[in-house]
């Protein structure tokens, strides 16, 4: 990993060029991704297979061998291991009760002349969620976007999953029946984006997509935005640990680790304000990193993008960690509440030594699709309201309109908008 120092004169730079992530924008992916995508428009299920069997080293014969259904869910949840399965349980409640509290209710207030306005809630009517599948199989993806989704009153949610040489994860399918899911299809990639924002023969045309994915997923998602709504354009994992430098070494090491071991390019930075706590937790990865089973996807992570950043105190370290807006900031230091109204942006605080990220990947409850790629400094977590959308109400009484009515008529003239001031004119008594 690197050692960075905010005593260091071109400090400000090596820090800018380590947060550097560019890949979603790539125009050899981008130009992929036209491809695959239009072709998706213009073929439909023909090239959805074909993909599919190319990418994922299948031999699909239609969509039919693509498609799951609720029974086919419900016989992986049985499949299940019971203790498993109820861990499953457990954490798809507690996302669930924490997304409770994020829904949103229709409003309105009249006023004295008897002019209504408000807000109408409602959710959406069908929704597409992406869950990974290629280096590793994601069921807490699905519990993420799927509950949420559910809690708004989304009518259907259509979850797409690759299933690389056709393998198929129990975890990942009973995972979608708990919570909800209507329809599986084991398809990924920029075909499986441009499949559920077109639509096909057999995939339903979405109203949004949410999940990670790679940067072919992210560019498609990208491309896609305005045919349909996204939540974001997820890059690669990210957690920043602030330590005081009274945490064992072992678990800020293995934390990093916790984000590192999701790919190459994910980052894992940890600022402290000692030397010597830096050295700590460099002996606990070189420790500890041999006994890892993704080993090389650690090293390749920290090596690229990993940082052990010595700071002068924990405020310069709150400004370095606004800065870097992180998808997952550990705050592992005492009475880590004081130092909240310092910290303005980032995905995810998770506060105190015991609360280690992975316990919010899982089962904490608060959504763990998160805004990266610095984006945090105006993106929130993925949640409930991702899911409903707004319609303003207007009723204006005989009498409001007098008065709104010679407002408009003077400000639409103002506009040169004659038509718009006719209108409002018209319902004038004199």
């Amino acid at each position: 990993m690197q050692r960075l120092s905010t005593s260091q004169a071109d400090f400000d730079a090596r820090l800018k060029a380590l947060l550097a992530f560019e890949t979603a924008q790539d125009p050899a992916v981008d130009a992929a991704v036209a491809a695959i995508c239009d072709d998706v428009k213009a073929r439909g299920d023909a090239a959805v297979v074909e993909y599919t069997n190319r990418f994922d080293r299948m031999s699909a014969p239609d969509m039919a061998a693509l498609t799951l259904s609720r029974d086919e869910l419900a016989a992986a949840h049985a499949r299940l291991d019971a203790a498993v399965r109820d861990a499953l349980e457990v954490a798809a409640a507690r996302v669930r009760r924490y997304h409770e509290r994020q829904l949103a209710s229709s409003w309105s207030y009249q006023e004295e002349d008897g002019t209504l306005l408000g807000q109408q809630v409602t959710a959406l009517d069908r929704v597409g969620i992406y869950v990974p599948g290629g280096k590793a199989a994601y069921p807490s993806s699905v519990l993420m976007n799927a509950m949420p989704a559910k809690v708004a009153g989304v009518g259907e949610i259509v979850m797409v999953v690759p299933t690389p040489n056709g393998e198929k994860n129990d975890l990942v399918l009973a995972a979608a029946y708990i919570a909800g899911v209507d329809t599986v299809f084991t398809i990924g990639g920029a075909q499986a984006v441009a499949a559920l924002a077109y639509g096909t023969e057999t995939v339903p045309q979405v109203d949004k997509i949410t999940g990670p994915g790679n940067a072919y997923v992210a560019a498609a998602k990208r491309r896609v935005f305005g045919v349909v709504g996204i939540d974001m354009v997820a890059g690669p994992s990210e957690i920043l640990v602030v330590c005081d430098g009274q945490t064992d070494p072992d678990w800020i090491a293995m934390d990093l680790f916790s984000q590192a071991e999701h790919d190459e390019i994910a980052q894992a930075i940890l600022l402290a304000p000692s030397e010597a706590y830096l050295d700590a937790v460099a002996a606990s990865i070189a420790k500890l990193l041999p006994t890892m089973p993704r080993r090389d996807i650690i090293e390749a992570s920290l090596t690229n993008r990993g940082a052990l950043i010595a700071v002068k105190d924990l405020d310069e370290a709150c400004a370095i960690a606004n800065y870097i807006a992180p998808e997952h900031l550990e705050l592992s230091v005492a009475e880590p509440e004081a130092w909240l109204p310092k910290l303005r942006h980032a995905g995810a605080i998770f506060m105190g030594r015991f609360t280690s990220e992975s316990l919010g990947d899982y089962c904490a409850g608060p959504n763990h699709v998160l805004p990266t790629s610095r984006t945090a400094r105006f993106a929130s977590p993925l949640g409930v309201y991702d899911f409903q959308k707004r319609t303003s109400l207007i009723r204006v009484s005989e009498a409001g309109a007098q008065t709104l009515g010679r407002v408009a008529s003077l400000l639409a003239h103002g506009e040169g908008l004659t038509a718009h001031a006719r209108s409002a004119e018209l319902r004038l008594k004199d």
